[in-house]
């Protein structure tokens, strides 16, 4: 036994402490080499599970930002249309939805937010455009009573006496018979429009 023992004494020494310590640091290494590959795979698809869901995060994202465009369009687009049927009822007209339906493509938001509307005439507020549409337009505003309880029948005369003959609606006709023409027209739709209401 003493032989074993002295024998083992000589190889410790021959080895020294540097060559043990050198041993037992090269064998953590290894060990944490072999751990840190077997964790390799699993550190992966935690990566890769972590792209994905950030992926998924900016197109909900993106979804949401379109939504909320679109959202906010159709929100402009009713506070505009409202914005120009109450300028149409304060203007008097009584069928606003169909003069509404006549304007609404040209009337837009400009830079400043304001309401403008675009014609012949160029660029007007909406209040001045509005104005302009039914001046040209007066069909879309109530018949003016000719006459009323006092009246006498010298205005109604009157009134007729500029009447037109529908039947002498023709090609080529002048401005003022134009004019005339759609005066009547106006004139006789309104008072057939008194019985149905």
């Amino acid at each position: 036994m003493e032989a074993g023992q002295e024998q083992r004494a000589e190889q410790r020494e021959a080895l020294g402490d540097k060559e043990i310590r050198r041993i037992v640091v090269d064998s953590i290494e290894e060990y944490g080499r072999q751990q840190a590959e077997e964790k390799e795979p699993a550190a992966r698809a935690e990566l890769s599970e972590e792209r994905r869901r950030r992926e998924q995060l900016e197109k909900r994202l993106n979804e949401l930002v379109e939504e909320n465009g679109r959202h906010r369009k159709l929100a402009e687009q009713a506070e505009r249309h409202a914005a120009i049927k109450s300028e149409l009822q304060r203007l008097g007209v009584k069928k606003v939805d169909l003069a509404f339906r006549v304007v609404k493509e040209e009337i837009v938001r400009g830079e400043d937010g304001e309401l403008y509307g675009r014609g012949d005439q160029g660029q007007a507020g909406l209040e001045e455009f509005l104005g302009r549409f039914l001046r040209e337009n007066p069909e879309f505003l109530p018949a003016r009573m000719a006459g009323g309880s006092g009246a006498s029948g010298g205005q109604r005369a009157e009134a007729e006496e500029g009447a037109m003959d529908l039947n002498r609606i023709r090609p080529g006709m002048t401005p003022e018979e134009k004019e005339r023409a759609r005066k009547e027209i106006v004139r006789l739709a309104g008072s057939e429009l008194k019985g149905w209401v």
